[in-house]
């Protein structure tokens, strides 16, 4: 039942990565860390799999081999927030704990993307 949990939820993580893709401030990789991570405890041909996509392996293999981000997804994601709170802050005109709650949620966020170590020259 463990199993059967974890490859629907690693399922609706690979999903919502790949509308990641073509939907702006919706984060890809993030998802595809989960799904990979989920597909490792219910099925390692799909976790192989993603591991070695050409397009997604690569940044799926430097988080697990040194919890790395390049410099250019850093700068991609922090400017996805801003620009992501900056929709929110205008179109959704919330009260003030609100938008200081989502403030500190996504300074919090950026400054774990911002805190991981880069990849070493050879991986980038």
């Amino acid at each position: 039942m463990k199993r059967v949990a974890f490859l629907c939820a690693g399922g609706v993580m690979l999903l919502l990565g790949v509308i990641g893709i073509v939907t702006p401030l919706l984060p890809t990789v993030p998802f595809l860390i989960v799904a990979a991570w989920c597909f490792g405890r219910s099925s390692p041909r799909l976790e192989a799999w993603m591991l070695n996509h050409p397009r997604f392996g690569p940044s799926l293999r430097r988080w697990r081999e040194q919890g790395a981000i390049p410099r250019r997804a850093k700068w991609m994601a922090v400017t996805g927030m801003t620009i992501g709170y900056a929709v929110f802050w205008t179109q959704a005109r919330p009260g003030w704990m609100l938008a200081t709650a989502v403030a500190i949620i996504m300074l919090g966020s950026a400054s774990y993307v911002v805190s991981r170590p880069e990849p070493a020259a050879a991986d980038q």
